[in-house]
């Protein structure tokens, strides 16, 4: 006889709530995982009940598992990353805040075990990723709803799979959807060791596009040099280096840039303005530096610059799931033809959570934090 779990008691937004109850009842093939039990089966999760500072608030716990309903899938997370948005949901200075308590993570790869009846796009064995934010990716298993899942490749690397859904799209979308640049045009960007950054490069390269990358001095500057170069980077300099006058000779060689890529805010953003072609954009993504972006009157007159902003999450809301599909796509192409790749990464085991959790938030760590399942 197949016993329903009851869904776990870590409460989700109220969409993603609704979504994740069980259509009707259990199905036998896609309950197999489950055995005749009186305990409801339990499985890790990093949950936090309130915001705050991730070391403090973020806690270990076994949730119930929720039952696999007509059009659900009980997936196996295989790795999840730790970005930036996942840290500042948890600090509560984000745009998209979950109701608490809430799982942790908001993207990663997980592989399915097992499929509702009324499940047509899915199978047992299959690689997916999921399709919006906020459904809880820091834990062992879970239950979803088909239409929260993307199906991706198991041909591609487990890292590059598990940073799929967020930094690249975004570096993709920003480098087509502001400005139309053509093979031999320049973009200019801060952050540039960060994921966004590094897929930036990787992308820009395979357009043809030439890239300045900008980034903070640090003791290992030419070792990160030489790695930013192997991934296509055609210039990198440092903060200080791109305040100097000599800056300007660089464009005796290369184009002036016509979109600027900003996630630090502040006076680095200042001086990526100053930099842009006429009528170019800049479009801030982030703001690390918890500082607004300050652009002189002079540059907006003369210059006609634009100010632009981009989300993913946003963009996902404007376009339709199998456009944000094709986008996965694209990626995973050039993630086979070797023109993509994960940013350097450290896997932790789950229960190691505290140590990723400090090191994410350590200033000039290079290696993205990558929980293992």
């Amino acid at each position: 006889m197949w016993v329903c779990s009851t869904l776990w008691r870590v409460r989700t937004p109220g969409r993603l709530w609704r979504r994740l109850l069980p259509a009707s009842g259990c199905h036998g093939p896609a309950a197999s995982y489950y055995s005749a039990s009186a305990e409801p089966a339990r499985v890790p999760a990093l949950v936090y009940g309130h915001h705050g500072d991730p070391a403090k608030v973020v806690e270990l716990k076994n949730l119930e598992l929720a039952a696999v309903g007509g059009s659900d899938v009980l997936v196996k997370m295989l790795a999840a990353p730790i970005n930036p948005s996942d840290i500042n949901m948890i600090q509560g200075n984000y745009g998209l805040l979950p109701e608490l308590p809430a799982v942790g993570g908001n993207e990663g790869v997980a592989q399915v075990v097992a499929v509702g009846s009324s499940v047509t796009r899915l199978k047992p064995g299959d690689w997916v990723i999921p399709a919006t934010a906020g459904l809880g990716t820091w834990r062992t298993e879970a239950v979803f709803s088909e239409e929260a899942l993307i199906q991706v490749p198991n041909d591609i690397p487990l890292e590059s799979a598990a940073t799929l859904g967020v930094n690249p799209c975004t570096a993709y979308r920003m480098l087509m959807d502001f400005e139309q640049l053509q093979p031999g045009d320049s973009v200019i960007q801060n952050a540039s060791n960060s994921g966004v950054g590094q897929a930036v490069i990787q992308i820009a390269a395979a357009l043809d596009l030439r890239t300045i990358n900008v980034v903070r001095d640090r003791p290992d500057i030419q070792k990160l040099t030489d790695r930013l170069k192997s991934l296509g980077a055609e210039h990198v300099i440092t903060e200080e280096e791109l305040r100097r006058p000599e800056m300007k000779n660089l464009f005796k060689d290369m184009p002036q840039p016509r979109l600027a890529l900003n996630c630090v805010g502040g006076k680095s953003s200042t001086e990526l303005l100053r930099h842009l072609a006429r009528g170019g954009t800049m479009v801030t993504y982030g703001g690390m530096a918890k500082q607004p972006v300050i652009a002189s009157v002079s540059l907006l007159i003369f210059k006609d610059l634009k100010l632009r902003g981009f989300w993913l999450s946003q963009w996902k809301k404007d376009h339709s799931p199998d456009q944000f599909k094709e986008l996965i796509l694209t990626l995973c192409d050039l993630i086979r033809q070797g023109q993509l790749t994960a940013p350097a990464c450290s896997q932790v085991p789950l229960q190691d959570y505290q140590r990723a959790l400090e090191a994410s938030m350590k200033p000039f760590v290079s290696s993205k934090q990558i929980l293992t399942m």
